[in-house]
């Protein structure tokens, strides 16, 4: 036993020197600031169920997920956790977690059945009686209008490839920002576009299952970004005044380590593949309305050393542009994981985002695995994704808008759950403390176990087990909803209790 441990810290001190950081820093004990946003998240799609009642529209998944084929245990989202009837035990979970906020998402073909034009009012009542009954419980609504559900009807004219896509999207984000900025006063206006662009119009492995990884995925981030600057404008010119509110979007980012810290061209190729995932949005936005210098020249140089006449990659208008620069009041970021990038010449033969950038990804066999194939346990990511954003775009204020585990079992005793979060939120007390990030918040994902998209209900998430072969979607909480709980309420971690105890 004693040589085995002798080995297992000699194998991590060496890990540490080869790779440059440490899997398993000491803790730091201390507090996150007063006000701090303490919350968990969820989607629509993914909990709500209730897909075609009182006057709901067909959204692309529910199109989607009708071909069984694409969704691992064959699943849709009709019924889900059946949020859309049990909201109410929903907001009393979070209650019973201390949490101060909940970001959920608004399915928009609940409120505009058709993407734009008649109001449904049922869908209205819905959000405003779920918004009303997380003020009475004293819960902050963190409401993102569009988290991957666009309706069906909007996908048939085209979808994020049809550059009306923006007006519509502005359309809708009115119908909201009217019937419930009032009382909402933080809204997210996309998730994740780069899984929008990549799974949905790139690979299509997602809904609406549209394949052009080099050509589509393109045109479809380009769209997102412009939809998402035209709803913030739009709030910013009209509402912002009078409802007191911040309006932001979220972005997902995972970590990209040089593989090799003394090799140039593996240093270049983090630098390049994060600008390529996380840059890709963030630059326009957060930077000049432009995208970023290194993405630029790649991808204009392999278009039109393919034959292209244009580049892949679109250009803003000059209108656009100056819509699209510095339409933010924070940043929201999904970080989950982090991985090794190494450079390697993908040269031209494919036509393809995940071969423009000229880097190749891995996960060292040390790493601890969850149930999801690209989510590795590596907590010092996160903190390093923090301060590469600051570095890049300044002092904005940061909010972890997701940040969680997976497992198959959805057992209640989610030991590395636990361990999970406790290393990852420590990481952000660092970065707040140490480096003195703006982070002003952080959601864990997800409230509940769900529909986790084309992987049905195979991978669990949530902090609270749903029984899915219950017809009452019975809601158990697990370990991790105690150890968050703890957290939360000392806003942080204290030195004499210990860090996995609930």
């Amino acid at each position: 036993m004693v040589n085995m441990k002798l080995n297992f810290w000699i194998i991590l001190i060496n890990f540490t020197i080869s790779y440059g950081y440490d899997m398993e820093e000491p803790l730091l004990y201390g507090n996150f600031p007063n006000g701090f946003k303490w919350g968990a998240a969820t989607a629509a799609y993914q909990i709500e169920g209730g897909w075609n009642e009182d006057g709901k529209g067909l959204s692309i998944w529910d199109v989607f997920t009708e071909n069984g084929d694409n969704v691992e245990d064959g699943s849709t989202g009709k019924v889900a956790c059946d949020s859309y009837h049990k909201y109410r035990e929903d907001v009393k979970l979070l209650k019973d977690m201390g949490l101060n906020s909940y970001r959920f998402s608004i399915a928009w073909t609940r409120i505009l059945p058709q993407g734009v034009g008649e109001v449904n009012q049922a869908g209205i009542e819905y959000y405003r009686d779920l918004i009303n009954t997380l003020l009475a419980n004293g819960i902050e609504p963190v409401v993102t209008l569009y988290h991957w559900d666009l309706p069906q009807a909007l996908e048939d004219q085209g979808g994020w490839l049809n550059p009306d896509v923006a007006d519509w999207f502005e359309e809708y984000a009115r119908v909201c920002f009217t019937e419930f900025g009032s009382v909402v006063k933080f809204w997210i206006t996309l998730n994740e576009p780069r899984e929008t662009a990549l799974s949905g119009y790139g690979g299509g492995w997602a809904a609406p299952g549209v394949i052009g990884p080099g050509t589509h995925a393109y045109t479809a981030a380009h769209n997102q970004i412009r939809g998402h600057a035209k709803a913030y404008r739009l709030y910013e010119a009209e509402f912002k005044e009078s409802q007191g509110g911040q309006c932001g979007i979220t972005l997902n980012v995972n970590w990209a380590e040089p593989k090799d810290q003394n090799n140039p061209e593996d240093v270049e190729a983090s630098e390049r593949a994060t600008d390529f995932m996380f840059g890709w949005f963030a630059h326009p936005i957060y930077v000049d309305g432009s995208y970023p210098p290194r993405m630029r020249e790649i991808v204009d140089r392999k278009s039109q050393a393919q034959g292209f006449n244009v580049s892949r990659l679109p250009h803003f208008t000059e209108e656009d542009a100056e819509m699209v620069a510095g339409s933010f009041d924070f940043l929201g970021l999904n970080i989950y994981t982090a991985y090794l990038v190494n450079y390697v010449d993908q040269g031209i033969d494919e036509v393809s985002y995940f071969t423009d950038s000229d880097t190749e990804g891995s996960y060292p066999d040390s790493w601890m695995s969850s149930a999801s194939s690209w989510l590795k346990i590596a907590p010092f990511g996160i903190r390093k994704c923090l301060n590469w954003a600051r570095s890049n775009y300044g002092d904005v204020d940061m909010y972890i808008t997701e940040n969680g585990f997976s497992d198959r079992l959805g057992n209640i005793d989610d030991l590395l759950r636990i361990y999970y979060y406790k290393h990852y939120i420590n990481q952000l007390l660092k970065s707040v403390n140490i480096d003195e990030i703006p982070l002003k918040g952080y959601f864990a994902w997800s409230l509940l176990d769900n529909m986790e998209w084309t992987g049905g209900y195979n991978y669990k998430f949530g902090l609270t087990s749903v029984n899915f072969t219950d017809p009452e979607r019975t809601r158990t909480p697990k370990a991790s909803s105690q150890y968050y709980k703890k957290i939360v309420g000392e806003n942080g971690f204290v030195e004499n209790t210990s860090p996995c105890r609930m």
